[in-house]
């Protein structure tokens, strides 16, 4: 099996790293990833710049390729670096849960789902940080290796695009379980701080710290608060099916 690895963090980001080290039971694994950190950069592409690549080796455990560039622009160029289309596509472990409405700012949801555009089968995996909490990637990424394994089995077909959040990993506490859960779809209010440069202009600083609650039992979001592992089976088709008949059916006038 060949594997394209890629995240949001960085070539160097730590979930990364651990990622790698277990995915090379399942096959190959390229990794081509952002020379730095994209977060919350979502499905944004690269269009009047170059696409700057160069060659590193991280801390002697691979050799991949960083791009000064989004997540989104890393798979897309993936295709032609690679020595065949990849049997399966894998970002993260991303730093904090991509969960909610977090997902659509996601970069390393936006992988996934740019490799689920090309017609391959991809997951996004992401570990939440709890407060006062040092995130344990190599425990992570086991646990990922078996989620990616059924997974796999069950049969992740081209297209299809599976997303995994993993719970904080308290020392001697395991997860409570798996849940397969729909998307939060409530809105996040985010906060900004007001504040003058020396010349007394004004700017706005983002101030809001996420944290998990739990609302709408049946979500991504509720499932993590109570510690399970969830997956929520993404799709990138923006139409509004069910209003659809409804607007097909009125007589336009021009």
């Amino acid at each position: 099996m060949l594997i394209l690895l890629t995240n949001d963090d960085g070539i160097t980001a730590p979930g990364l790293v651990a990622m790698y080290r277990e995915l090379v039971q399942l096959g190959e694994v390229f990794v081509v990833a952002p020379a730095t950190v994209q977060s919350a950069t979502s499905h944004g592409i690269t269009l009047s710049a170059p696409l700057l690549t160069a060659k590193v080796n991280v801390e002697n455990v691979f050799d991949g390729i960083a791009v000064e560039g989004r997540p989104a622009d890393c798979v897309k160029l993936a295709m032609q670096l690679m020595p065949r289309k990849p049997d399966l596509v894998i970002s993260g472990i991303n730093s904090g849960a991509n969960v909610g409405i977090n997902v659509l700012y996601s970069g390393t949801v936006a992988a996934a789902i740019e490799a689920g555009f090309l017609g391959l089968p991809s997951i996004a995996v992401s570990l939440h940080l709890g407060k006062n909490s040092n995130p344990d990637y190599a425990r992570a990424a086991k646990i990922t290796l078996q989620m990616i394994r059924q997974i796999h089995t069950a049969g992740l077909r081209g297209g299809q695009v599976m997303s995994i959040n993993i719970p904080t990993l308290l020392p001697g506490r395991e997860p409570a379980g798996v849940k397969v859960a729909r998307q939060c779809t409530r809105p996040w209010p985010d906060t900004y701080e007001r504040r003058s440069d020396p010349r007394g202009r004004e700017y706005f600083w983002i101030s809001t710290v996420f944290s998990l609650r739990a609302i709408d039992p049946d979500t991504d979001v509720a499932a993590l608060v109570e510690n399970f592992i969830t997956v929520t089976p993404l799709e990138f088709d923006l139409t509004h099916h069910d209003q659809l008949s409804h607007w097909q059916k009125m007589e336009w006038r021009l």
